[in-house]
């Protein structure tokens, strides 16, 4: 076990023990006074593997989306490892005041569909080579599995991972859909709600990054294989948590439907 988790008494999860935080902008000070007191009353964060989160560097986290609430605990786990999470998040939540500060505080509104999608992708890219942590959710919404498995991913954080040199870490995380259900859209407010997170070691992607460099294109075919090799232990690890086998089949993404709730941060 590493040094920086301790065993949660009669339990197999440890509990949090922060790591030295960085400076923090006058924007990310807004949103630690917002996210830090709501995600600590929702969540009883509990975390594997810490350690596995680079002290330094660029880091490409690409995690299951289980409720449109979890972006509340990843940023917590990941500011609690000491890193400044950066998340991909819709462009529908970069509205108002809220979005000022979001922007300000280095989120990424990702514009599907729009001319200005390739933007997000190359502030996503510049970030990584600035050595930030991107928080990326492959499923781009709330996976609409019934049981709560990944769905059907798309290929944007494979594309970022080829294109990139930074550590890719899967992560698998369970709990936060007992807050908010996005299925029947229901909210239980409940104080400390069990959440736990398991973070992977890092993807070896240098074969493929090494034939992109020299010259295989970036076809469908490849940000497919690569998709597989980031979503594999992301499901093996929520199986962990679940003490179950994921199915083999993978439910299919959902078309786009008129009034559909934003599914959250980490959209690509």
């Amino acid at each position: 076990m590493s040094s920086d988790v301790v065993p949660a008494p009669g339990s197999r999860w440890p509990r949090r023990r922060w790591r030295p935080r960085p400076p923090l902008t006058w924007a990310l000070r807004m949103c630690l006074v917002v996210v830090w007191p709501v995600a600590s009353l929702l969540y009883d964060l509990r975390l594997r593997h810490a350690e596995r989160i680079p002290a330094t560097g660029g880091v490409l986290l690409v995690a299951n989306h289980v409720s449109v609430l979890d972006p509340l605990a990843c940023a917590m786990l990941v500011y609690d490892a000491g890193r400044v999470p950066r998340f991909l998040a819709k462009d529908a939540v970069f509205k108002g005041l809220a979005g000022t500060i979001l922007r300000s505080a280095g989120q990424i509104p990702v514009f599907r569909g729009t001319s200005a999608a390739q933007s997000s992708m190359r502030a996503a890219e510049q970030a990584l080579a600035a050595g930030e942590v991107v928080i990326i959710y492959p499923e781009g919404s709330v996976t609409r599995d019934p049981d709560w498995w990944p769905m059907q991913p798309r290929t944007g954080a494979a594309r970022l991972a080829l294109t990139s040199d930074a550590v890719v870490v899967p992560l698998a995380q369970w709990g936060p859909q007992r807050v908010h259900d996005y299925h029947t859209k229901e909210l239980h407010l409940r104080l400390r709600t069990r959440a736990e997170y398991l973070v992977g070691e890092p993807v070896d992607l240098s074969d493929l990054r090494a034939e992109v460099r020299a010259g295989r294109p970036v076809t469908a075919e490849l940000l497919r294989e690569t998709t597989d090799r980031l979503m594999g232990p992301v499901r093996a690890q929520l199986g962990e948590i679940r003490g179950t086998t994921p199915p083999v089949a993978v439910h299919p993404r959902p078309g786009r439907t008129p009034g559909d709730l934003p599914g959250s941060a980490g959209a690509a």
